[in-house]
């Protein structure tokens, strides 16, 4: 639901930053409805701070170590301490008074509404998609209802396209102009995004399963062996801060795509009666380190590449990207593996541990090319980059 509120709002997010800053708390819920509810409504408040900070951090930090170091905390404890600190130092600019006239005339609204249309319908088609049993669900994905749903959206994305490469023609408001994917750097990056965040996603979710269904371990259990994911996680983010005026981007990138590359490769051979210590906890240490670099890289290149009045568009779309391809990522994996288990397991039992881990392997083998896939397009995508994260000399 997170994701699905956060990549329908993006876009007509990143044309309204410059407008609005809008920040929610989500609170502890009780049922799952109220979880439900506040993972919605903290979607919506991320994809109208995300494409606000860029903006923000953009225009008051000058290129070098502090917007390296700003981009990084806003990747690695941003959810921590925004609520507590961001009300204090938010600058004060003086922007002018925000008139109906602009908000009504001034953003594409009915590119807005295809857009998150097509990706609500897209994202609630790949839904039906089953990552546990039972897998006799997977015939939803059959139904009529579900080939409607990817055949509007399909059309309605399509027409978005065609729609923004109309009104920027004619030089009229957009949510993102079509010749922003000209640039090589920029395109390769919502490419990696949409990959890498899909891996980590979906990483996410089958090695959970993993834990509790192969190896039959509470929740609890289980979600302490995910303890070891912030802490890297933050690391990770800082470092790339302390290193990326020093290094060239498309290295780091590469780098820790490659360290990455581990964990999915270390979870497909891995055998379930293995203590957690033996192999599952390197997976896990390493399964955020590109994801969290990328971030912190990704921000830095848009705030250096693109003018300051399309710095919002741009963080908006490369997060969409992101948004999308954990949902992509979580369907294409989920199909992969129940397929695998359904098919090649010659255990009658579908749902036991040992027809399960037929499937969770095909799973990870997936991530693991999923990850390779993005290294591939950095190496041949970002290879003209170089350093990015420098203070820029008068």
């Amino acid at each position: 639901m997170y994701a699905l509120a956060t990549e329908c709002t993006l876009l007509i997010s990143g044309a309204v930053s410059d407008a609005s800053i809008f920040c929610m708390a989500c609170l502890l819920s009780a049922t799952g409805t109220q979880l439900i509810l506040f993972r919605v409504i903290s979607g919506l408040a991320t994809s109208l701070c995300l494409p606000s900070a860029m903006s923000l951090i953009s225009e008051y930090f000058p290129a070098g170590m502090l917007r390296n170091l700003a981009f990084a905390f806003m990747g690695a404890i941003a959810n921590t301490f925004a609520a507590l600190s961001s009300w204090w130092k938010i600058p004060r600019s003086q922007a002018g008074d925000v008139s109906w006239h602009m908000l009504v005339f001034g953003i594409d609204w009915v590119g807005a509404v295809a857009a998150s249309a097509g990706l609500g319908l897209l994202s609630y088609a790949l839904s039906s998609v089953p990552l546990a049993p039972p897998y006799r669900d997977i015939n939803k994905a059959h139904e009529a209802s579900t080939i409607i749903c990817f055949s509007l959206s399909g059309v309605l994305l399509i027409f978005f396209v065609l729609w923004q490469s109309f009104q920027e023609r004619r030089n009229k408001p957009t949510l993102i102009w079509n010749s922003l994917w000209k640039n090589l750097a920029f395109t390769c990056t919502c490419v990696n995004e949409f990959m890498i965040w899909g891996a980590f996603n979906a990483f996410e979710q089958v090695i959970n399963l993993f834990f509790q269904n192969a190896q039959d371990l509470s929740r609890v259990e289980t979600a302490i062996r995910f303890i070891p994911t912030p802490i890297t996680g933050q690391l990770t983010a800082l470092t790339t801060r302390f290193v990326l005026h020093r290094c060239r981007a498309d290295a780091i990138i590469n780098i820790t795509t490659i360290i990455s590359c581990v964990s999915p490769l270390i979870m497909a051979l891995v055998n379930p009666i293995w203590v957690y210590w033996r192999c599952a906890y390197v997976a896990i240490c390493l399964k955020s380190i590109t994801a969290d670099s990328l971030f912190t890289v990704s921000n830095i290149l848009i705030a250096g590449v693109f003018p300051a009045e399309t710095q919002g568009l741009a963080a908006g779309a490369f997060n969409t990207a992101s948004q999308i391809g954990k949902s992509f990522g979580l369907a294409i994996v989920a199909l992969i593996s129940n397929q695998v288990t359904d098919q090649q397991s010659q255990i009658v039992e579908k749902g036991s541990p040992e027809a399960l881990i037929v499937g969770y392997r095909a799973a990870f083998w997936t991530l693991f090319g999923m990850n390779v896939a993005s290294l591939v397009v950095s190496l041949f995508g970002l290879r003209k980059v170089g350093n990015i994260g420098k203070k820029k000399t008068q």
